[in-house]
């Protein structure tokens, strides 16, 4: 009678386990288990860092403040946020939906929940799915932290305020050419792109959240392939900052497979082809590029920056400031020291790079004269290729610049390095302009950039002063 009844009891316990599997969401069975990495910083510091970046963000974007296509967006957007799984959910984050006037196919969130998706990210998107993705997959950079996340990684290597480098980090990935000035050389969105692993990271719940919204996952993995193609001669702008993090069109498929959409897949459709043709009844946007250049600020929102970095006006008519025969001493945090011209002002870039430059040669579109000094997550240990990719990622971002040498090799304060020279005429300026890229890597593989910038007509005067202060530099890390 015992032995029956434990067969009785087992062969109950096993069908209400296999009912429980048959009942159990797919998304919740098979997907890829996801941890969001180590953090030092409270949930309050994204939030705070996002705060203040997003007032640089709409004082100098072009909101396109239109009611029915933000309410639209924002719809899509808390479908999304409402499928963000419960170990990722942070209730002091307040995710809001912006769109902005702008052709480039991007979009970037911000720590802490702000979020702001380019028209032209809509307009190319063949679907309302298509473009959830893009939007899935920046929120999920949110949810799991990872801007002061990288800031925790990289703090060691910090030059600046740990929140100007979380601000910097993620305008730099959707605006940087605009808010770090980047539009002339700049760190901008390739200095402080993320990494490839929490690329991935993002590729993979984005995905997930798009299951549990209702949306096809694959349809993320076809927007990469869009994003690839209408990218542009000079290379699709969000993927500067959002590397591809190996093989993220397959990752992307085979993690749909293991999920379920909810739903069936219930898009708005109407909704969404009417948004994409009141968007092309309004004319040509300017592009990222355009609105750089401008140098216009915008009303519709946010407050003037305190912190006085990179103010427009300050571009001189005449002759610059020759650099001064005395020089002053900085530190760079524990990580560097250097001699700089005594009439050069410092001009902080963000937690990850400072700036030098005499009265008359900065402003809102970057630096004329001077030196820019930097650090990065390189993305090798070998300098040469993590060279070549920095590089790359500033040509990119500074598009009127061209390769005028090939890499040398030399030291920078006793160390192996590489050097570049690239020239372009400026659009502030008008003169052709000199640009020579030093870089070495510290002991724990980052990588450190020293920036050299004048007009060719200057450079005589300059390339002395260039080379009395990359004499006096000292590396710590």
């Amino acid at each position: 009678m015992l032995r029956n009844s434990y067969r009785g009891a087992r062969g109950l316990t096993v069908w209400l386990m296999a009912l429980a599997i048959f009942t159990m969401p797919l998304a919740a069975f098979g997907q890829t288990q996801i941890v969001a990495p180590k953090n030092k910083y409270k949930p309050s510091d994204d939030v705070q860092a996002g705060r203040q970046a997003a007032q640089q963000v709409e004082q100098q974007m072009p909101l396109l403040n239109d009611s029915s296509i933000d309410r639209y967006v924002e719809d899509v957007g808390r479908r999304l946020v409402n499928a963000i799984p419960s170990e990722f959910q942070h209730p002091e984050f307040r995710y809001t939906f912006r769109v902005v006037n702008a052709s480039d196919i991007n979009a970037f969130a911000l720590p802490g929940g702000p979020m702001y998706v380019n028209r032209g990210m809509i307009e190319a998107a063949r679907n309302e799915g298509e473009m959830a993705g893009v939007m899935a997959h920046e929120i999920s950079h949110v949810a799991l932290r990872h801007a002061t996340a990288q800031a925790t990684e990289t703090q060691k290597a910090q030059i600046g305020s740990v929140l100007g480098q979380i601000a910097g980090a993620i305008i730099g990935g959707g605006v940087g050419q605009v808010i770090g000035g980047a539009s002339q050389v700049g760190f901008g969105a390739w200095a402080l792109k993320y990494s490839r692993k929490y690329e991935s990271q993002a590729d993979l719940l984005g995905a997930q959240i798009m299951a549990r919204a209702g949306y096809d996952p694959r349809d993320l993995a076809n927007m990469f392939r869009t994003i690839e193609q209408q990218g542009g001669s000079g290379g699709p702008e969000w993927l500067s900052s959002h590397p591809n993090p190996g093989n993220r069109y397959q990752a992307i498929m085979r993690e749909a497979q293991l999920l379920r959409v909810n739903g069936g897949g219930n898009y708005n459709t109407r909704e969404f082809q009417s948004v994409q043709s009141r968007l092309r009844g309004m004319g040509r946007a300017p592009s990222m590029q355009e609105i750089a250049q401008s140098g216009q600020r915008y009303p519709n929102g946010g407050t003037t920056s305190d912190n006085g970095d990179y103010q427009g006006g300050g571009y001189s008519n005449g002759n610059v400031e020759y650099p001064s025969r005395s020089y002053r001493t900085y530190t760079g945090g524990n990580l560097f020291r250097v001699s700089v011209p005594g009439n050069w002002r410092e001009l902080s870039g963000g937690g990850n790079s400072v700036s030098f430059a005499p009265e008359g040669a900065y402003g809102n579109q970057g630096i004329t004269h001077g030196i820019m000094i930097g650090v990065e997550q390189a993305t090798s240990r070998n300098l040469q290729q993590a060279t070549n990719d920095y590089v790359n990622g500033l040509l990119q971002n500074n598009q009127y610049l061209r390769q005028q040498s090939s890499f040398r090799r030399g030291t920078i304060a006793g160390r192996d390095a590489l050097s570049i020279q690239l020239a372009g005429r400026s659009s502030i300026t008008g003169r052709n302009e000199i640009v020579t890229v030093y870089t070495t890597q510290l002991r724990d593989g980052t990588l450190f950039s020293f920036i050299t910038v004048s007009p060719q007509s200057d450079a005589g005067t300059y390339n002395n002063a260039f080379s009395s202060i990359l004499r006096s530099l000292q590396l710590n890390g």
